[in-house]
Parts: structure tokens; sequence; C-alpha cells
């Protein structure tokens, strides 16, 4: 069962555990951002796709369930902002929104926003609820990641696929159940 299952109170994420105040909020928002960044940084290449296996998906789906889905949207944004203006903390150290791979991070800021909501609405409260919530987030990456893979690569629909979904189901389904147990 989540840790804020005890804890939080209807209405509540994590994150509002902490005293109130424009600097938490700041400071909570960069660290999500930063979590991201260095999660990125775990990044192990696929044969046959232009996608690696990161720990970003693992990050944006806890940002998103701690924070809440305004903190998370601005955690993602920065993030996502912050390496197209060229800090070097997409996957592998990588920068800008030319990677093929830039709509899955595209696709985790939806996803951390989304979550985010549901854990407000006690998605977190339970192991089954939250697993439904990790895997809906993991849906929406995907639901973005794999046609902008496909449109930059210039792939079918059926390769991009291949490449930038079906190698990675099983490792996003252990990210999303420790994410659970976080």
């Amino acid at each position: 069962m989540s840790t804020a299952t005890a804890i939080t109170r209807p209405g509540e994420v994590l994150a509002d555990l902490l005293p109130a105040s424009r600097v938490r909020d700041i400071a909570l928002v960069a660290g999500g951002a930063v979590l991201t960044g260095l999660a990125a940084q775990i990044a192990v290449p696929v044969p046959g796709s232009p996608v690696p296996v990161t720990g970003q998906t693992f990050a944006a789906l806890l940002v998103g369930t701690a924070l809440g889905a305004r903190r998370g949207f601005l955690s993602l944004a920065l993030y996502a902002l912050a390496g197209v203006a060229g800090v070097p903390w997409f996957a592998g150290g990588a920068s800008g929104a030319a990677a093929p791979s830039f709509g899955y991070i595209l696709g985790m800021l939806l996803a951390s926003t989304v979550v985010g909501a549901l854990a407000r609405r006690g998605a977190d409260r339970s192991v089954l609820r939250t697993a439904a919530a990790m895997l809906l987030g993991e849906a929406l990456i995907y639901a973005v990641g794999v046609p902008y893979l496909a449109l930059a690569t210039g792939m079918s629909a059926n390769a991009a696929i291949a490449a930038g979904l079906t190698p990675f189901l099983v490792g996003d389904a252990l990210k999303a159940a420790l994410a659970d147990a976080a």
C-alpha cells in the first residue's frame, strides 16, 4: 500500500504534508524536474530502437503522484523546457527537441499531470488504484511518444510500435510497480 494512504487526507497529495508556501512549491517543482533529469541519466540502449530504457518514466509518475497535477505539470514542463534550452539532462545527457524520443517527454508531462490529478482524488490510497493510475500514465506516455517517434523518424505505425513500445512493456510495468511502492 502506498505510504500516502495513512498520512494524507482526501484531496491531498504527499507534498501537501509540508507547510504551504510559494518557496515550498518552487522547491518541489524544481526538485521534481531535477529528479526527472537525474533519472534520465539511467539510460540503457535498446537494440533496434532510437529510444533507450530510462528512469524518466518512473520519475514522471512519482512526481505526479507525490506533487499533484499542477506541481507535477510544472515540474515536467520545467524539465522539458530546460532540456530544449540546452540543459543536458535528457536521456544520456542529450538536450533539444530534435530527438525522436522527445515525444515521450511530452507524454510524461501529460502523464504526470493526469496521475497527479488522480492522486489528489485518492488514486494513491491503495495498491490497486495506484497501479491503475500508473498504468494509465504509462499508456499516456506511449500515446504521445510512439506517434511522435513515427513522425520524427518516418517509421510506419507498426515499426514505431515495434521500436518504441513493445520492447519497453516489461520494464515499464516494473517501473510502475516501483512507483506504486514508493
